[in-house]
């Protein structure tokens, strides 16, 4: 990559905008989906019994089962947001950078 096209990029206020972001938005995820999985670890290895109790009386199916499945599905719930950001937001600053570079 040419110097100069690196200094124009790394010193345009938008490409600072766009690190802030995704950043931002990456440690956020990364919190809510930590959070989410020591929760479930913490819940399980302080209080099993909640976990384990049957989601009604005389079913086999306990409450772990569904907090699991909901825990996958949070994981590609966050992905899909960072995605939806990722190819709206972030793409179209990114276009703006590089078309003000080029000039």
């Amino acid at each position: 990559m040419n110097e100069d096209v690196l200094k124009k990029v790394q010193s345009n206020p938008k490409f600072k905008e766009l690190v802030h972001k995704k950043t931002s938005l990456g440690w956020q995820l990364s919190i809510v989906m930590l959070v989410i999985y020591y929760g479930f670890t913490l819940v399980l290895a302080f209080s099993p019994s909640t976990l384990g109790a049957p989601l009604a009386p005389g079913m086999t199916m306990t409450v772990g089962i569904p907090v699991g499945i909901l825990i996958i599905l949070s994981a590609f719930v966050l992905t899909g947001l960072y995605v939806r950001k990722a190819n709206g937001e972030f793409d179209q600053l990114n276009r703006e950078i590089v078309e003000e570079a080029q000039k």
